[in-house]
């Protein structure tokens, strides 16, 4: 038997390093626009090398670049070596996909407009004192829910204790208008009883809207018909049994409140005219608004242009004169020199990466838009089939790449508003063997088919399927039930009764 023994050897290997610039740009790339403008403007406040592009605010000044002096502000130039590796940290080439990047990424820039005012309409309009103001229209934001309510909560005559108690309740709500905290809870929390607590919430489910600081929607929808002087037994009945109504079982809603299907009709119709969260009328703190990240529109020559949301898009420089005055009064002190080339070192990368990220959101969204062209030419009924690897392999790009362009990423297009993720679908079989089907269009189909159906001429799902098939679409009846459940569509059964009932 041979023996052991031990020996070095040198191998030659490949393999990924997940440097922190690495970790930086991709952290970059999955970033939506509202993100990663809090990202910058935390690296500005970090670090002392970077200073916002005050060009991109100036209108008209992008076309112009400013004379380049010894005290001016200047884009980091990088050698070959650093270029190559910013690139494929990205996992895209820096010269790709890009021709019109310039153009794209400093706006097209409008001419000025400056001339003469024309005075003579100011003040039209409305004044302080006259009729026309008003001040809600001028306001700079709508009011929160909460603070309509505190300010009802002020002309209540409460005592002290009764007044804290209110407000954290009031505190307590959801954006909708429920109160949906414990009240034991939050009884024992504060030191009170339950009683006390409950005498409270009385009070504040009188405030307006109608309806707000309910606990069930049962009780929201009592509180509205209360408030309109509604709510009688035959009401209060049908309220109590709403499942019977949400599965649409009116013969069984009949018997319960006891009137015939004439005075349903109208107990049914009032009801539908409540609102169900009645304090989504109101603003919202929480709330922010979806930004698009890509504007597609419609050229001319019937082709299509995709350019980035520059207005959302941080613009950052380094100070490369300021860098040098730093560094020269720091030459004798080692850590602050370790902190300045660490800085300079972030910033760079921080700039390349934010050109990078932008040339392959614009490249992958230009695929996006070259693969599903009948879709915005025709509408949702022509999306193709489309996966990551379609896309990834048309780029150049790693479908982990394309997948974390994609996510969180909105485009503005002349039908809407969508995520870049909307644009990707699995496929269904043709059942001539020609093209295949999105399942997106599918859906599409079979929403539009039940939204023609009559109270004579109900599809159930297996209708539905021999229909498809002879559209040339090949499903099963078991992927028509989940489609249909997914866009929340009753079976064929309630659907009778609803359209039977509607007339």
């Amino acid at each position: 038997m041979a023996g052991l023994g031990q020996k070095l050897e040198v191998r030659q290997g490949q393999g990924l390093v997940m440097t922190p610039q690495l970790q930086q740009a991709i952290k970059l790339l999955q970033m939506n626009n509202l993100e990663l403008n809090e990202f910058v403007e935390a690296e500005l406040e970090r670090n002392p090398l970077l200073e916002r592009d005050e060009r991109s605010e100036a209108g008209g000044e992008e076309n112009e670049p400013p004379a380049k002096s010894a005290e001016s502000s200047e884009e980091l130039s990088f050698d070959g070596a650093q270029a190559s590796k910013a690139s494929e940290a990205l996992d895209a080439d820096s010269e790709t996909m890009y021709s019109d990047s310039r153009s794209d990424m400093a706006g097209s820039g409008s001419d000025s407009a400056a001339g003469p005012v024309d005075w003579s309409r100011a003040g039209k309009g409305g004044s302080f004192d006259g009729e026309d103001y008003d001040p809600g229209a001028n306001s700079s934001r709508a009011k929160t829910l909460s603070e309509h309510l505190h300010d009802q909560l002020s002309e209540l005559a409460l005592k002290p204790a009764d007044r804290l108690m209110a407000a954290h309740l009031i505190d307590l709500a959801d954006d909708d208008g429920y109160m949906r905290a414990d009240l034991g809870e939050t009884a024992q929390r504060l030191g009170v009883t339950v009683c006390e607590l409950e005498a409270i919430l009385d009070k504040l489910q009188t405030f307006e809207p109608a309806g707000i600081m309910a606990r069930t929607l049962q009780e929201c929808l009592a509180l509205q018909l209360r408030a309109a002087n509604s709510l009688d037994p035959f009401m209060a009945a049908l309220i109590d049994h709403l499942p019977l109504l949400a599965k649409h079982d009116y013969d069984g809603l009949q018997a319960a409140c006891g009137v015939d299907g004439e005075e349903l009709d109208e107990m049914v119709a009032e009801l539908r005219r409540l609102t169900p969260k009645p304090g989504l009328a109101y603003g919202s703190e929480s709330t922010r608004a979806i930004q698009a990240d890509v504007f597609v529109r419609e050229r001319p020559d019937m082709g299509w242009s995709i350019e980035l949301n520059t207005e959302t898009l941080p613009r950052v420089l380094i100070n490369n004169h300021y860098a040098a005055e730093i560094a020269g009064a720091a030459r004798k002190d080692a850590k602050a020199q370790e902190f300045i080339s660490e800085c300079s070192q972030s910033a760079s990368w921080l700039v390349k990466s934010l050109d990078q990220r932008a040339r392959t959101i614009l490249k992958v969204t230009s695929e996006i838009v070259r693969q599903q062209d009948a879709f915005f030419a025709k509408g949702v009924a022509w999306l193709r089939p489309l996966n990551l690897k379609t896309v990834a392999d048309a780029v150049s790009l790693h479908e982990s790449t394309v997948s974390r362009v994609t996510s969180n990423k909105y485009v503005a297009t002349p039908r809407g508003l969508f995520e870049l993720k909307y644009f990707f679908t699995s496929s269904i079989a043709s059942a001539d063997g020609g093209e295949a089907y999105s399942a997106e269009a599918v859906r599409y189909r079979i929403k539009a088919m039940i939204d023609h159906e009559t109270a004579d001429d109900v599809m159930s799902d297996d209708k539905i399927v021999d229909r498809l098939l002879a559209d040339g679409i090949e499903i099963a009846r078991r992927t028509v039930a989940k489609y249909r459940e997914a866009m929340n569509i009753p079976s064929s059964v309630q659907r009778r009764r609803i359209l039977k009932r509607t007339g």
